[in-house]
């Protein structure tokens, strides 16, 4: 008999049809002698709504009270899933991570899953219960609820799959597989069959809403093959996995793209050891993710400028950081909001050469300038203009033959 983990995303499970739905694809399972473990999100919209309602409680609303307030949507979603598979005839009941329990720890907001308790999981399996789990939480040392960041639930499946030694784990969302690119930017993107977990980690990171990029790293390192599938279509989806069976010769698999980039450039900083440090050591404690990052050649051997990027929703915070460090001295400080990155990614590349040059010119080819380059061994990332990105995925996309 085989263990099958199956999440459902907040689309799947956001109006009562939906949760009927659901229902069904939950006993297609169980009728095939399956035991079914389920993971649900709240009901879209939910989340949001929960913090909208904190953010007008308070400017600076406790995180603890924060992760406790946002947690209960899950609550509302699996109540509902498990009341319908009842009507249905089939024994089943919600289960909130804290009974099980989920253990995590970190900071509220950004928990991580470090065990699962799972004796009674199994007992309530083996008597044929379909137990339907709070996503997206667990509960932490001092005995309160933490949350593990918007998302949060593929990664409470995937954990929830190692620790009950899932033969599958299927994550259930609004679209019916990962794609080459995203098919809203640009329309002869099409569905990968098979995509390895670095592919899928530097897609998901880099832009990519499939999968959260902590849940492809819990995946990895625990060498769990997810599929990814549709709750509204039944369609075969796509499998993230490690093994190298049955994958093509494609050099790239994907191109992703970002909306909310931000490029600072610190003109004639000095150019000596322990600037670098002192300018993102700020910006690295209160929590500002810096991405490219490029530094010119100086050109006296005394002062050089520096250019890096943010999120743009960072980027008031970053300026009054920049300009209230004592232990920096510039000439000028720019911004631009309006850059995005655009990035292709293949585990291909690594023994292909000619990849960048190719990457570049088809980017040349449409005029579009690049502004910041950055690379790994298996994705070049490139800042461009926002205007251009829609043109610079076509053009990428029809130059590594995925179209």
């Amino acid at each position: 008999m085989k263990t099958v983990v199956l999440k459902f995303g907040g689309t799947s499970v956001g109006s009562i049809e939906r949760i009927k739905k659901v229902c069904k694809i939950i006993a297609f399972y169980k009728k095939k002698r399956n035991r079914v473990v389920v993971v649900s999100s709240a009901m879209s919209g939910v989340t949001n709504d929960l913090v909208n309602k904190s953010k007008s409680i308070s400017n600076n609303f406790d995180r603890a009270e924060y992760d406790a307030l946002v947690s209960t949507g899950e609550q509302v979603s699996c109540a509902l899933i498990a009341g319908r598979l009842k009507h249905e005839g089939f024994k089943s009941r919600s289960i909130i991570s804290w009974q099980l329990p989920i253990l995590t720890e970190g900071p509220h907001s950004g928990a991580r899953i470090s065990s699962v308790k799972v004796k009674e999981l199994n007992n309530y399996l083996k008597s044929g219960g379909i137990p339907i789990i709070t996503g997206f939480q667990g509960i932490n040392n001092n005995y309160r609820i933490t949350t593990i960041g918007r998302s949060g639930s593929d990664a409470t499946a995937i954990m929830l799959a190692k620790f009950i030694k899932a033969d599958e784990c299927i994550i259930y969302t609004d679209v019916d597989g990962v794609y080459t690119t995203d098919p809203r930017l640009y329309k002869k993107a099409k569905k990968i069959k098979k995509i390895f977990y670095d592919e899928m980690l530097e897609m998901a990171s880099l832009g990519s809403k499939v999968m959260q990029p902590t849940s492809v790293q819990d995946a990895k390192l625990n060498n769990i093959d997810i599929r990814v599938k549709s709750s509204f279509v039944s369609k075969s989806g796509t499998l993230i996995t490690g093994s190298k069976k049955s994958f093509s010769d494609q050099i790239i698999t994907g191109i992703s793209s970002t909306k909310n980039d931000a490029k600072i450039t610190i003109v004639g900083v000095k150019d000596k050891p322990g600037i670098a440090a002192s300018i993102f050591r700020p910006l690295s404690k209160n929590l500002i993710n810096v991405d490219m990052v490029v530094q010119n050649i100086s050109q006296n051997g005394k002062e050089t400028d520096l250019t890096f990027t943010i999120k743009a929703d960072d980027l008031k915070k970053t300026e009054k950081l920049i300009k209230k460090n004592k232990s920096i001295s510039y000439k000028e400080l720019t911004f631009d909001k309006n850059v995005s990155k655009v990035s292709i990614i293949g585990v291909g590349m690594i023994t292909t050469p000619g990849i960048t040059y190719r990457m570049f010119q088809a980017l040349a080819s449409k005029k579009i300038n690049i502004l910041v380059i950055s690379t790994s061994e298996i994705k070049i990332s490139v800042l461009v203009s926002s205007k251009n990105v829609k043109k610079a995925v076509a053009a990428l996309h029809k130059e590594f033959k995925l179209d």
